[in-house]
C-alpha cells in the first residue's frame, strides 16, 4: 500500500483483542459517531519503553475519554504475550494482536526484520500513531523507525487540541 496522506480514509481492519473478542475498526467508527480514534502501534510486550508508554496512556485514559478520543493499541507480538503484559500491568486499554501484520502493512508501519541494519530484539513493528475523525479520515500520523522519539500522552493531548482548534 502507498503511504497514507492526511485526510485519507484509513484502511479498515479486524483484529483479535487480548480479551478474546475481535475488533473491527469500521464497526467501531460506526458505533461511536463523531468521536475521534487514536491508533497506537507498539513494538511488543517485551519492550520496556512500550510498557512505560502504555502505563502513561493508561494514566491519561480518562482525559482521552472525556475528549471523545478512543484509544486502541496494536502490536505484532503474540496474543499470549500481550495478554500477560495487560494482566501484569493491570491495563484497561484495548490491545490488539496483529500477528499476520495486516495493519502494519496497510498503514505503512516500519517493520524491523532480519534485513534491518542493526540487531534489535528480533522482528517487530515499530511505534506508529494514527488519529482519525469519526468517519475514519486521517488527521495526524507519526511513524518511527526505532523505539525512541515517540510522543508522550501529554504531547498527544496537545496535538489533538491543536488539530481540533484548527480543523477546517
Amino acid at each position: 500500500m502507498s503511504p497514507l496522506s492526511l485526510n485519507d480514509q484509513v484502511p479498515d481492519f479486524t483484529l483479535p483483542s487480548v480479551t478474546g473478542n475481535n475488533f473491527s475498526l469500521k464497526e467501531f467508527l460506526q458505533e461511536n459517531g463523531d468521536d475521534w480514534h487514536l491508533l497506537i502501534y507498539f513494538r511488543g510486550s517485551w519492550c520496556p519503553a512500550c510498557i512505560q508508554e502504555l502505563k502513561d496512556l493508561e494514566e491519561s485514559h480518562e482525559y482521552f475519554d472525556n475528549h471523545q478520543v478512543h484509544l486502541t493499541t496494536i502490536s505484532a507480538d503474540h496474543k499470549d504475550g500481550l495478554y500477560n503484559m495487560v494482566k501484569k500491568h493491570d491495563l484497561s486499554l484495548r490491545v490488539l494482536a496483529d500477528q499476520e501484520l495486516h495493519v502494519l502493512n496497510q498503514y505503512g508501519i516500519h517493520y524491523h526484520d532480519e534485513n534491518s541494519p542493526y540487531e534489535d530484539h528480533g522482528t517487530h513493528g515499530e511505534p506508529a500513531y494514527f488519529l482519525t475523525d469519526g468517519d475514519g479520515k486521517l488527521l495526524y500520523q507519526q511513524r518511527q523507525t526505532s523505539p525512541f522519539g515517540r510522543p508522550h500522552p501529554k504531547e498527544l493531548r496537545k496535538i489533538i487540541q491543536y488539530i481540533r482548534k484548527n480543523l477546517k
